[in-house]
């Protein structure tokens, strides 16, 4: 199955074009889950629990491209290309993107400005991308696309 949009991204440079790993994919999927799993213990700092929810959701979000057959080494790319490889709709992309903006504030300046809102949005936007990353593991499984 090709996907133009991913296709043009190869053709100006910022995606590449690269046969999908069992191994990778797994690897991904199981520290998606991991991260997403922790993020929801309430024990933890509210800017821990989001450092996991953001983790969880690249690396569900990176999956789901690689199973796809491309790679990208932008977090942003990787979150705007959830519309072709899942289906993910515009309005769950959205919080993904405050979620990265919030992120690199806080990576690149120090400034964490989360709240419980973002950080409730975020994880329910990443159990959905998890969701339906798992399903289109199964499905490429059955015909043969992802190799060993």
């Amino acid at each position: 199955m090709t996907h133009p949009q991913l296709d043009n991204l190869v053709r100006i440079g910022q995606l590449k074009s690269e046969r999908p790993l069992e191994r990778e994919t797994e690897g991904l999927l199981r520290s998606g889950q991991r991260r997403l799993n922790d993020a929801e213990h309430r024990d933890l700092s509210l800017e821990s629990r989001f450092d996991l929810g953001y983790n969880a959701a690249h690396a569900l979000a990176l999956a789901a491209l690689r199973m796809q057959g491309y790679r990208s080494s932008s977090r942003y790319l990787v979150f705007q290309c959830l519309q072709h490889t899942i289906g993910l709709p515009r309005e769950q992309w959205r919080i993904l993107d405050q979620a990265h903006r919030k992120r690199n504030l806080a990576e690149y300046e120090g400034a964490m400005d989360v709240d419980e809102q973002l950080l409730s949005a975020l994880l329910r936007v990443t159990r959905s991308v998890e969701k339906c990353v798992w399903s289109h593991d199964a499905a490429m499984r059955e015909v043969g696309r992802i190799a060993m």
